[in-house]
């Protein structure tokens, strides 16, 4: 589906926000690792946006658990797998976020310092969509298997396994780890998470392709 039909989805989604005196429209895009989320996430929000409805981005990844904490849980050396992430914050900030008429602060990930920032979203009253992306937003256990009801709808960014390797090892690179180091990584901790997450693709409402 071309990015103008995505976009004209998403502003369907938005008209049943705040305007019209319902909960507001949450669209998660779901996707294994590098695949391709927080690019269309993005390109999807300003299409929406440029057609004058006010959006914002909720990256799921401000949920990271803090390193200190997932060294003492044991659990630095697979950082980004399922149980790294805050997952029931998560969930209650989109509730607050779907319901709430204030302004909801969420985290953000800083990938410069590889940990969240608090406080670094701020979802306005005036918000009519938002747009949230993450690994995990179609996963069956609690309490991912419950933010689907939050959301309007869900779509799963599909892109080809080599194209997704590539692009996470890069990015390892470019965040300060060699390319030996990196490639190990992306094989040991990113494509085991990477495998969970396209195994419930078919829960989604949308599969995207990419390229």
């Amino acid at each position: 589906m071309e990015l103008d039909a995505l976009v004209e989805r998403a502003v369907a989604l938005a008209e049943v926000g705040p305007a019209g005196g319902g909960a507001r429209a949450i669209l998660g895009i779901a996707g294994a690792p590098g695949a391709g989320k927080s690019t269309l996430a993005a390109a999807v929000a300003a299409g929406v946006a440029a057609r004058g409805i006010r959006t914002a981005l909720l990256p799921m990844d401000g949920f990271h658990l803090a390193d200190v904490e997932l060294a003492r849980l044991g659990r630095l050396d697979r950082k980004g797998a399922i149980d790294t992430f805050d997952g029931w914050g998560y969930l209650a900030v989109l509730r607050r976020v779907r319901e709430s008429r204030h302004t909801v602060y969420a985290p953000n990930f800083e990938r410069t310092l590889e940990q969240p920032i608090a406080g670094a979203v701020a979802i306005e009253p005036g918000v009519e969509l938002v747009v949230t992306e993450g690994n995990y937003l179609l996963m069956g256990d609690e309490p991912w298997s419950l933010v689907p009801a939050v959301l309007a709808e869900t779509w799963f960014v599909d892109a080809p396994d080599d194209v997704r390797r590539a692009r996470l090892v890069a990015r390892h690179v470019e965040f300060g780890k060699s390319p030996d180091a990196a490639a190990a990584w992306v094989r040991d901790v990113d494509e085991p998470n990477a495998r969970a997450v396209i195994a419930r693709r078919d829960a989604a409402d949308l599969v995207v392709r990419a390229n």
